[in-house]
């Protein structure tokens, strides 16, 4: 892993401050194994925060009542007796989405999570589009939770209703990612060491299997304008995807071990990795070179060679950014979940043009336009 320049003392690194965190039931979880939290997602408009809380329980959690709870009590906890109480001030209005708690019972041991919404104009793939048997409103929002037996199940959050049972891998589905685009197309990656495409507006067809990886598939997520899709597992795998055209684009190479999470900016200029070799790799995903290595549980910014924060985890198992990303939330081993305001600064004008162009042009493209060599390398992030 990289050592900190010599200017930067790492014990005089600024802590994250912690502002709340959700604890797992004590029943009926009673042996050491059983509870561990292997996943926890933020809903894409903010509504909701999701955890499993070990064996087959997910958990549903107003995250906007939530937050002020945090902020208002500044570290305390948020017991159950407390998210109890704003659930029952929830469900007095009956108002079918307005967020109110509740927990689901999913039938097996829930390995991964993820929140989709509709687009309307976003159209299944099928043609015979008449002969679906679900409709999904704009205003649905959906979960979808893999589970240790290889299914993956489909929930209207606002009701806790099954809606799809998608049935097809062989084992653990340890990771769900939806295309941000609003199609409900989703992606499952699994134990099988292979990734399926489902198409939830066409009644949850599975469209494609992606095979190439030749062990566990760990993690998978979506480039921000859904054209292109990023997998890592272990044996060193990371694969980049074309979404189009259902093809592999390249494997890049360069860490030392399992590679088990990956996600890009939301530029979709940067693409992240993180291994169990303990650093994190950034990437142009256009050419696979490797831009920044980090080490992890840290906060870091991306013009930066040391980390602005710290955040003390002990027995981490996942984590995600809330949708603003003014939120940092783990789970660990025992069940619960940690939260921590995100280091805050505002961004240059410099660099938010950078992101306006990047959202739009690849690299390769970049490289092509007729400006001097140092702003070619600002906008490829190599400075």
């Amino acid at each position: 892993m990289a050592s900190f320049p010599p200017r930067v003392n790492e014990k005089e690194i600024v802590r994250s401050r912690t502002i709340g965190e959700l604890l797992a039931p004590a029943a009926p979880f009673d042996k050491k194994c059983g509870r561990e939290n292997w996943t926890v997602a933020f809903a894409p408009d903010g509504s909701y925060f999701a955890w499993s809380q070990g064996h087959r329980a997910v958990k549903l959690v107003p995250w906007s009542q939530s937050l002020k709870n945090f902020l208002l009590h500044g570290t305390k906890n948020v017991t159950n007796s407390s998210s109890l109480r704003l659930s029952r001030q929830n469900s007095d209005g009956g108002l079918k989405n307005k967020p109110r708690e509740h927990i689901i019972d999913c039938g097996d041991i829930v390995w991964s999570l993820a929140f989709g919404s509709s687009v309307p104009e976003k159209q299944s793939r099928c043609v015979n589009i008449e002969w679906h048997r679900f409709r999904f409103g704009q205003d649905q929002l959906l979960l979808a939770t893999g589970l240790n037996n290889g299914r993956i199940k489909i929930w209207d959050v606002y009701t806790g209703k099954l809606l799809l049972n998608l049935v097809d891998h062989t084992e653990v589905v340890r990771d769900l990612t939806f295309a941000p685009d609003g199609s409900l197309i989703l992606v499952s990656a699994s134990r099988d060491k292979t990734l399926r495409v489902w198409d939830l507006k066409d009644d949850g067809n599975m469209m494609k299997v992606l095979r190439g990886h030749q062990n566990w598939v760990y993690s998978c997520a979506f480039s921000p304008d859904s054209s292109m899709l990023c997998s890592v597992g272990a044996s060193k795998a990371v694969f980049l995807w074309n979404m189009d055209k259902y093809t592999m684009i390249r494997k890049l190479e360069g860490h030392h071990h399992d590679v088990v999470a990956c996600d890009f900016s939301p530029d979709g200029a940067l693409l992240a990795t993180a291994s169990y070799d303990t650093r994190v790799y950034i990437w142009d995903p256009y050419n696979g070179d490797i831009l920044v290595e980090f080490g992890m549980v840290r906060f870091w910014r991306i013009d930066e060679d040391y980390p602005v924060q710290i955040a003390p985890l002990s027995n981490g198992l996942c984590c995600a950014f809330s949708t603003d990303g003014s939120v940092l939330a783990a789970g660990t081993h025992d069940g619960s979940v940690y939260f921590w305001a995100t280091p805050r600064q505002v961004p240059s004008l410099q660099h938010l043009c950078r992101m306006s162009i990047r959202r739009v042009m690849p690299t390769q493209e970049v490289q092509e336009l007729p400006v001097p060599p140092k702003i070619l390398e600002f906008l490829s992030y190599r400075i």
